[in-house]
Parts: C-alpha cells; structure tokens; sequence
C-alpha cells in the first residue's frame, strides 16, 4: 500500500472538523413528479419514528395523494408560517419553528422551492442550509429537472423551461442520495390513476411535459446524474483508504504524451474511445532523467500535444518521474484508470537487448490494467530519422561523451603506476568507482561509455596477455561482465538521483521563491506595495514584465501610467468574467500579454498582465500552478488591504458617531430645560405687551419665534436619541392625516405665513397606524425645511394617495432643489444641502424624518421636480382599521 499524500490528510481533516457541528442532508432525487420520492422519504422517516428518532414533518407536499396522506398520520407536523401577497394568504415552511423545536431529523419536501415574498430566504435550499448549520439532519425532494447543470438540457428536451433551480454545490455537498426510479410506463399510468395530479392537472401534463420519450430522457438523466455523484464517493473513499488496486466499476482512459511521433495520433484514438465509453479520460507527460536535456524544439512539441489533448477534453498533467511506466501507472491508481492507451512501439534490440518497451513494462508491473495500443502510420519513422539526420534537427552533446572518454582514461593512467603492487579485483573496484561521477555530473549516456571503455581498458592493461583483448583466463570473462552491468546499474541510479536532486531543487526554490512571496505581501500595507511586489516575483520566477490592474468605484480597470502594451478591452474582459485570456488561452491568443484574473475569496480584485511569459509557464503543470499560486496570493493580499481600510473607516466613523451622540444627548438634555423656561418667559410678555411701548412689540415676537426654532431642534434631537435607543419607542394609534398636517402647520406658526400651502388628499383616503407625535414631527420638519428654501410667495403643496397596500404622501415645494449626488445623503445626520448657508439649521430634521418612516415600516426619499423645485416622497404601511360599534359611536356622538 502506498504512503498517503500529507496535504490529502490535512484536507480531509479539515473537511472532517467542518462537519463536524453539522446536521447532515439526503436527499431523494428522482427522475419527474410522481415517481414516489415524498412517499419514500415519508416512509423512511417512519422507519426512524420506530427506531426512537425524533422524526418531524417541517413541510411536505401530498397533492391530495392519499397513500401520501395515509404516512403523515403518526408523524409531528410543524405549523406552516402564513404570508400574506397580493390579497392571498401563501402557507411556507416556518424556519424559525424549525429551529425552535430542533428535532433530529426533520422533513422539507421539494428543495428547489422559491419562498414567497417577505420570508428570510428567497430559496428553500438556502432554509436548509441554515437548519444544517445548526446540527438537525434533513430529508428532502429534488427532480433531475431542478438541478442547474440540467436545466437547460431538460428544457430543450420537453421544450419546457423550469424557473427553480438548485445549485449543483447542494446536490453534490449531501451526505445521501437515494434514487426513487420508475419505469416511464409505470408513471404514465401513475398520472392516468390520478396518482400524481387532479384529472384537470394530469390531462394537461399528458399533453406537454408528461411524454414517453421526455420521460426516458429524464430516466437517463437521472440515472447518470446518480452514477456520478456515487462514482465520487467512490473516488473519496479510496482516497481515504489509500487504495492501491483498480476498481472497474467506471471506465477511465488514459494515454500518455511524448516527444516521439504519432503522439497526436495516440490522443485522438484515447478521446475517440473515451467518447465511445462515455468515460472521462487523462492526458499526461512522464518527465523522466532521459528527457531532462530535451532541446526548446522537442519541448514545444510536447506542450503542444498537452494543448491538443485540453482542446480534445482532457485533463491534462505533467509529472516527473524516474521511469515512465512507473509514473504511468502511479497516476493511474490515483484516479483508478482502468485503460491506458499508448503507440505501438518498434523495440531496438541492438540497443539493449535486456531491455523492454513501455507496454510490456506497465503488462509487468500492473497485470490489472487494461493496455490499448494504437497502430503507427508508416510514414511515422520518417520524422524520427530525419531528426537525426537533419542538421536542424537535435544533436547528442559531443562535449559529454569527450569527457566520458577522458575520464576513463584518467583512471587507467591513475591505476596503471601502481601495477602489480594492487591486486585485479581493486583495480577493477577503481575503474568501478570511476563510473559514479561520470554518471553523477554528465548523464546515464557518457557513464555507460565510461563502463564499457573501463572494461576494455582493465582488459588491454591488466589482465594477461597484456596489450591485447585476449584473456588467458575464462573466468575474467564473469569479470568484466560483473564490471559492466555494476557500471551500467551504477549509470541509471546516479542518473535518476541526479534527475530527482535537480528536480528536488527546482520545487524548493519555487517553494522559497513563493514563501519570500507571501512574506512579502504579508507585510504590504498599500495596494502599491503590492504591485510592486508582484512585479518583483513575476521578473524572478518568469522573467517576464508585469502589471497589476486594479478597479475603480466602478469596477472598470485603470490603465498602467508606462508604456507596456496592455489592452484594456481583453483586461476589462478577463476582470468581468473572472477567466484568463491572452497569450497561451483560448481567448484572443495572439496578444503577447497573458491576462490572469486575481480572484480572491469574496470577489475578484483585480487583473495580472504579464507580457513575454514563457510558453511553458502556460502548459507546464508545475509553472502553470506556480503561477496561480501568486495570483492567489496576490488577491489574497488586496483583499486584506481592502478590508483593513474598510476596517479603518468603519472604526473612524463608529468612533465618530459615539462622539456625535454624546453631544447630542449632553446638548439636548442641557439646553431643553432653559430653552422652555425661556419659552414661557416669552409668551408671558406676549400677553402683557400692552406694558411694552409698541416699537418692542415686533421685537418680542422675533425673540418668541427664535426661541420656538430653538425649542424645535432640541426636540429634534431628544427625538433622534429616543429613536437610537432601540425599539418599544413608538406609541401607535389611528391618526387623521389631515389632523397631522393642521398640528404640524400651527406648531410652525408664522413661519409660513409668506408661502401657499397646498393640500391634495383624497376624501376617502384611510386612517394612518402610527406614532401621532412623531408622524407630527415629520410634517413639521418638511415643512419647515420647504419655508427655509423656498422665496416668499412661492407653493408648498403636499399630496396622499393609496398605492396597494400602502399610502405615498409627497411633500413639495417649489425651491432651488437638492443638489446632484445629495439625494441620499441629505438623510444623513448633521448634513445639509449646502455645507455653507445663510438659512440656520444644523442638518439634524431630515435625518429625523427618515428614522421616524423607518420605525414604522416605510421608506422615504428625495429627489428634483422637473418643474423645478424638490420633492419628499414617503411611503407608509396601510392596515385594516376596527370596526367600530355603532351603540358605541352614537353614545359618543349624544355625549358631545
């Protein structure tokens, strides 16, 4: 059994602590309404029931089916949460009754259910979803026509197009998955029953969705759709259990891609097949010692065949290893594939006589495969041998070999002094040793010379009769076989341990370089640190320039300040969709600039630009990873700086608005006291004005009028503090709009005296259910605010009717307007049209309006007249008024 993968464990540890404190979900999934899934569900629940479970029916639909009907007698029923809709009463699951009653296992029928209006979710999956959050396991319903993957596929076979859908995250993320199947024979005489529709319902499905054909597609949809979601739990548990063998229960094809010719037709056949299985299938590139040196040409070809094999729908990989079928066949247990395809091979006895070819490898090495080899063209060694002969063509590295050679020679004019002091089987040990270097610093080709040149140079120098290849002893022969296969198995090992220490190298240095990466950025505090930190790393690690792309309030991407050729359209288009384009892509290839998106976890923050990148960073599994990584670390990194700034506001302005309400509770409770003893000061002298000489008369009327606006604001702000407070602050009663309107205008007094007021209200316009003294309050401060703004002379008019359920009061005037961009934050506490203003107002009375309509339900907001002018509109609930007794108004009518 191999050793499981340490990064496999850690993610299964983590998965395993995210639900751990989590309810689990199945789900009964069926091909169409009427294959029997609530039945099911209702009567595994009962199973549980029996078994001592506490079982409840939060929901279930029986669409007067009553062997349904008959399996929710016994069960506990939650009741159903009534909303009221365009004059109906719609009955939907009560989630917090759920949550309330936290049993072990309770019941939600159909998952893809859209919720009326008004409830917390707009979504049934996303109720349960909450439910499970809370540790209570669920059984629900889902047809195959809900999934979204599907929908569309099921829309163009029954020309019927579903609106609920059920993201396929849900489906997958359950824990169970019974298939509840029903030949289509069976249902349609279900539906002829009227076992799954009324007789009107089942005559009108019969005729459009509730087809033959449609409900085999169906069928089949259904069954696929289970076989996957069962053949990934079967991948789970082998990766769990570490399985080393192949399971044979789904087809998976793999075929290996390498320099040599008639790969593309390998990857044709592999897809052809995997097609004809209906089967997912692999594409993958052994990087094994023998191809470390392989020239930019032979590398190209490569990466272009993982290319094809993506364009042809495979998943492609690149790995290293020692020996190719070893590789080979590791990465196919990992995915338990079950066939391989590979080209037919010419074996070169003259060669390596002892050798075998890749095929008869993997048939050694792994009997349970299944090995499907393709035919070679004839004219396929003709590429092969033009290689060799074409100048243009990959040549053997002269320079190696040369070295070989000097090596061995070095070791015979080492030895050579010392003969007949040392024996022949230390001789031959040196010449042995000699092979190890060679083969440690100059590859497995020159360190096979080196052994076959030290057994003919121990022959010639030291085995009698010397200077010739003539042996005067038989048994040397074992000798200098013993000395060339040592040298040989001495040549492959060091090799593959050079190939493995270099590779080992590479990993840890773009584990350094990505380490040093994200300690850098860690530290970043300003997005322009991070560019040039991204920029730094993408110049080390690819050589290549780079730029990073940030959005604006707008979510369109700033332009770079310098001159990189950056096209701003394949950028905007890359950001938008959250997809790379560019250089090495599907999409616009033949820019020089490769777009990656930076996708963190809430959203994408930005877009990479990297100009010249090396083609094998694109198709090299390894760089094209490295790669993502430093995008996503990147991300990561604009994220944090974007919510450590938002953090920072967040904080100023919580700190900024303590700071506002302690000055507003300690000013208004400070000067209420005074202001009303000034008040009654000055009304006494009102009424005692004929003492005054009657030039002080106005002078006492404009005292009395700035004391009443004073009195206003402090009552704005007791208003706006008691508003803050927290609910149970309103005192709701039927209110008269008129009477509203009459009381805010007195309590005003002159101040409009030098405006026309308009009043258009309907003569059946209802009763109001509110706050009389704060509704008062909002009348009062529109109006107060009109008169500021609008000349002497000038209309104030406001207008009331009913609009459904609610009733719309406006409030105009005929003033200079709300200037562009203030509409919303005119609202605003302490915030006033014009910063700096003549008119006296500390910008506290429209704020009060909006916290008033907002305690009571309704909306309110501001916008220019055409006509020139501004306009308050607000909105507030309307309910049905009590009835009155008629004894009783008729004894209050004589008793006035």
């Amino acid at each position: 059994m191999t050793r499981p993968d340490p990064d496999e464990l850690v993610r299964r540890v983590q998965a395993e602590e995210a639900k751990a404190g989590r309810g689990r979900l199945k789900i009964f999934f069926g091909a169409s309404a009427g294959v029997g899934k609530t039945f099911a569900m209702l009567r595994a629940a009962r199973q549980l029931q029996e078994g001592g479970v506490d079982v409840v029916v939060g929901l279930v639909e029986t669409h007067g089916r009553r062997d349904t009907m008959a399996l929710l007698e016994g069960l506990e029923l939650l009741p159903r949460r009534v909303l009221p809709y365009r004059g109906h009463d719609l009955e939907e699951f009560d989630i917090d009754a759920a949550l309330k009653r936290r049993p072990s296992v309770i019941l939600i029928d159909e998952l893809a259910h859209t919720n009326a209006p008004g409830s917390r979710h707009p979504k049934r999956w996303q109720d349960i979803e909450e439910i499970l959050g809370q540790g209570v396991d669920v059984y629900s319903t889902l047809n195959v026509q809900h999934l979204e993957s599907l929908n569309d596929v099921v829309g163009r076979i029954t020309s019927i197009r579903v609106g609920e859908t059920v993201p396929d995250r849900v489906f997958d993320a359950a824990d169970e998955i019974t298939l509840v199947d029903l030949p289509a024979e069976e249902l349609l005489q279900r539906l002829k029953d009227g076992k799954v529709y009324m007789q009107e319902q089942a005559n009108r499905a019969a005729q459009n969705f509730f087809r033959k054909g449609n409900l085999i597609a169906l069928r089949e949809l259904a069954l696929r759709r289970t076989a996957n979601r069962v053949d990934d739990d079967m991948a789970g548990y082998r990766s769990r259990a570490a399985a080393t063998s192949i399971w044979h229960a789904r087809d998976r094809v793999l075929a290996c891609v390498g320099p040599a010719p008639g790969s593309d037709d390998v990857l044709r056949s592999a897809s052809r097949l995997a097609s004809a299985l209906n089967a997912d299938w692999h594409a993958i590139y052994v990087d094994p010692p023998a191809h470390q040196a392989l020239p930019e040409a032979v590398l190209s070809v490569v990466l272009g065949r993982l290319k094809l094999a993506e364009d042809l729908g495979a998943s492609t990989s690149t790995i290293s290893g020692v020996d190719i079928a070893q590789g080979l066949i590791a990465y196919a247990r990992r995915q338990n594939v079950t066939k391989i395809v590979l080209g037919r091979t010419v074996h070169s006895w003259w060669r390596n006589p002892l050798s075998l070819d890749l095929p008869q490898q993997i048939e050694r090495l792994a009997p349970d495969l299944d090995l499907v080899l393709v035919g070679r063209p004839a004219q396929a060694d003709q590429p092969r041998r033009a290689a060799k002969t074409s100048p243009a063509g990959p040549r053997i590295s002269t320079q190696r070999y040369v070295l070989s050679i000097v090596a061995s020679a070095a070791t015979a004019a080492a030895t050579y002094p010392f003969f007949p002091a040392l024996d022949d089987t230390n001789i031959a040990m040196l010449f042995l040793a000699s092979v190890l270097p060679v083969a440690l610093y100059l590859g497995r080709g020159p360190a096979i010379v080196t052994a076959l040149l030290n057994v003919l140079a121990f022959d010639v120098l030291f085995v009698e009769p010397r200077f010739s290849v003539a042996v005067s002893d038989v048994e040397y022969l074992i000798t200098f076989l013993v000395m060339f296969v040592a040298g040989l198995l001495t040549a492959s090992l060091a090799s593959g341990m050079r190939f493995q220490t270099r590779k080992a190298l590479s990993r840890e240095e773009h584990m350094r370089d990505l380490y040093q990466l994200a300690r850098d950025l860690s530290g970043a505090l300003t997005n322009e640190q991070i560019a040039g930190i991204v920029q730094r790393a993408v110049k080390g690690l690819f050589g290549a320039e780079s730029r990073l792309l940030m959005p604006d309030l707008a979510n369109r991407l700033k332009a770079p300040a310098d001159t990189m050729a950056v096209d701003m359209g394949i950028a905007q288009w890359s950001f938008d969709r959250c997809s790379t384009a560019g250089a090495g892509t599907d999409t616009l290839p033949g820019s020089e600039v490769h777009y990656l998106p930076l996708k963190a976890p809430m959203r994408v923050r930005g877009v990479l630009a990297i100009q010249s990148l090396p083609r094998q960073a694109l198709m090299m599994t390894e760089d094209r990873q490295q790669l993502e990584t430093l995008g996503a670390l990147a991300a990561i990194a604009l994220e944090r700086v974007h919510f450590v700034t938002v953090a920072q506001e967040t904080l100023l302005k919580i700190e900024s608005g303590r700071l506002r309400e302690s000055m507003l509770n300690a000013l208004s409770h400070d000067l209420k006291t005074p202001l009303a003893s000034m008040q009654i000061m000055v009304e006494t002298l009102l009424h005692e004005k004929a003492r005054f000489p009657e030039a002080q008369h106005d002078l006492v009327a404009r005292i009395h009028l700035q004391v009443r606006g004073m009195a206003r604001i402090v009552g704005n702000l007791l208003d706006m503090a008691r508003l803050e407070a927290g609910p149970g602050v309103l005192r709701p009663d039927w209110q008269h709009l008129e009477e509203l309107i009459g009381t805010a205008r007195n309590a005003l007094g002159p101040a409009l005296d030098q405006h026309r007021l308009l009043v258009e209200i309907p003569s059946d316009f209802p009763l109001l259910h509110g706050d009389g003294v704060l509704l008062e309050r909002v009348f009062a401060n529109l109006l107060e605010n009109a008169g500021k703004y609008v000349p002497a002379g000038g209309s104030i008019g406001i207008r009331a009717r009913v609009k459904g359920v609610q009733a719309e009061i406006e409030v105009w005037d005929e003033g200079p307007g709300i200037p562009k961009g203030q509409e919303s934050v005119l609202f605003e506490k302490f915030v006033r049209g014009k910063s700096e203003s003549s008119v006296a107002g500390v910008g506290l009375g429209l704020a009060i309006c909006r916290a008033i309509i907002d305690a009571h339900g309704g909306t309110i907001t501001a916008e220019n007249r055409p006509e020139g002018g501004t306009c308050f509109r607000m909105t507030l609930p309307l309910k049905t008024p009590p009835e009155l007794d008629p004894e009783t108004v008729e004894s209050e009518m004589d008793d006035a």
